[in-house]
């Protein structure tokens, strides 16, 4: 899907386009809606520095059972370091 946000918007905003997507994944991992390695891969960025930019925002980590075992289950299925 793509989305269209106009020229106009973004400088009303004070935004760049990469910003922007930053403030959504910010919004959205607040709210619960995505992961954070979902809200990272939305703004553009590793999991790690999109910690510490919501950290920045004093948002904390949202990290349960079922997030770890997906973790768990991805670091087995990429073998030994």
């Amino acid at each position: 899907m793509s989305l269209v946000i106009s020229d106009e918007t973004l400088h009303a905003a004070h935004l760049t386009a990469a910003e922007l997507k930053q403030e959504l994944a910010i919004l959205l991992f607040a709210q619960d809606r995505l992961t954070l390695v979902q809200a990272a891969a939305l703004a553009g960025m590793r999991p790690l520095p999109f910690q510490h930019l919501l950290a920045g925002r004093g948002i904390g980590p949202h990290y349960d059972v079922p997030e770890f075992e997906q973790d768990l289950k991805t670091l087995s299925s990429h073998g030994p370091a």
